[in-house]
């Protein structure tokens, strides 16, 4: 990969995690919020913190599940289309035990993005109505704990 190339996706997912921060901060700004100010999740995000407002949410909660389908559904196609040339890739080597070594490291890491977007997916893009918060605590702690633990036994 190019430094280029390499610059631009940087500046590009900065552009995008400020535009989605600021979108959020936004919508938030225009919500009231009642006497309760405990927070019922294990870290201030987006979907707890709604729950503590007194107007309607429903273009917060529009915002959030526009913005997370985005930020799940590109990477998540990109990395598969990627992964797609790679098998490609993989099959032309010549090896069985190359072939073997490619397939592991590949398989390993597909498995870390399918939980890391799973988890998110399920977390964010349902319904408010089906929103369950210890549902939500769980898959939090997975996405933010769980699957970053696993990076070094992937990468190692």
């Amino acid at each position: 990969m190019s430094p280029k190339v390499c610059s631009i996706l940087m500046l590009g997912s900065y552009l995008v995690s400020f535009l989605d921060a600021t979108a959020h901060t936004g919508c938030m700004l225009k919500l009231t919020f009642c006497d309760a100010n405990t927070i019922n999740h294990y870290l201030c995000d987006i979907l707890p913190l709604l729950q503590l407002s007194c107007t309607s949410t429903y273009v917060n909660e529009l915002v959030v599940f526009i913005v997370v389908g985005m930020n799940i559904i590109v990477p998540t196609v990109t990395i598969f289309v990627s992964y797609g040339f790679i098998l490609s890739s993989i099959l032309h080597i010549s090896s069985t035990e190359g072939r073997s070594k490619a397939f592991s490291t590949c398989s390993s890491h597909i498995i870390a993005v399918s939980l890391f977007f799973g988890s998110g997916a399920f977390m964010y893009l349902k319904p408010s109505s089906a929103v369950s918060m210890d549902e939500g605590k769980i898959s939090s702690v997975f996405f933010t704990k769980t699957v970053p633990l696993m990076n070094p036994f992937i990468y190692s």
